[in-house]
């Protein structure tokens, strides 16, 4: 009977481990172009990550932690002593800065039944399959300044930024971490480009020389339309010079009596 139990205690140790070390990943460049972006990062659902930690008969949750880089890793702890976790919030941590904060909360995704990916084709379904597949980090751009706004805040993150994330595991009738990812890769936002050195293809001219460029091509422009109507009008004046010289000819012809033959 010991032994039982102590298989049934590696068994559950084992299934938590795996699901410790996994972690969030950033979205597929297929599923998520153009991220992250300045303020905004794409994640993946934690599809089938806690599914050894579930039980049939109860409901749970998944929380999203984010927190910067540079934050102290004394302060990355997401739950307390009792094993709840934390309701810090971005404004309490400093958008991060001294410690994670809940940017959301949503379903346990149903593993079972996935979103189809091959759905994304089909322009009817494809912000259905991305909104149950993916999640984006700073997407509210409301939520600080709403004083009715009630649910998790989920505000911009900071330009040029490195971010880690984590999601979290809770039963919802007792509000306690069952299982939680490791910490994310560190993920970095876009940095802001000023207009001069804005990276443009081909070339990687600066703002200036795109200028510069664009002047140019309506001189040439301007001096080619202007050397075709110069030419064009040549040929034209040359056209009905001919013709004035043709017509005057026939004049001079026709004017002049010609000799008559006399008869002995």
């Amino acid at each position: 009977m010991c032994s039982c139990w102590v298989v049934l205690a590696f068994c559950c140790l084992g299934q938590l481990c795996a699901d410790q070390n996994l972690k969030p990943q950033i979205a597929a460049p297929q599923l998520a172009t153009n991220n992250p972006t300045l303020t905004t990062v794409a994640l993946e659902k934690p599809f089938c990550m806690f599914d050894s930690s579930l039980s049939p008969k109860k409901s749970y949750v998944i929380y999203l932690y984010a927190m910067k880089e540079s934050a102290s890793a004394i302060s990355s702890l997401v739950t307390d002593n009792s094993s709840k976790p934390l309701n810090s919030t971005f404004q309490q941590t400093s958008g991060g800065q001294l410690g994670p904060y809940k940017a959301a909360l949503f379903n346990v995704p149903n593993c079972a039944s996935p979103p189809k990916l091959a759905d994304v084709g089909d322009v009817n379904k494809v912000s259905d399959v991305l909104k149950q597949y993916l999640f984006r980090v700073g997407d509210d751009g409301t939520c600080l300044y709403d004083p009715n706004f009630l649910a998790v805040c989920n505000p911009p993150l900071a330009p040029d930024t490195t971010y880690r994330f984590k999601y979290v595991l809770v039963e919802s009738t007792e509000g306690i971490m069952k299982a939680q990812t490791l910490w994310s890769d560190p993920i970095k936002t876009r940095r802001v480009k000023l207009p001069l050195k804005i990276d443009t293809w081909p070339g990687r001219r600066s703002g200036g020389m795109i200028v510069i460029t664009s002047i140019q091509s309506v001189l040439v422009f301007l001096l080619l339309a202007g050397l075709l109507a110069s030419v064009s009008s040549a040929v034209m004046g040359s056209e009905d010079s001919s013709a004035e010289t043709r017509r005057m000819s026939q004049t001079i012809q026709q004017s002049d009596p010609r000799p008559q033959l006399s008869s002995e």
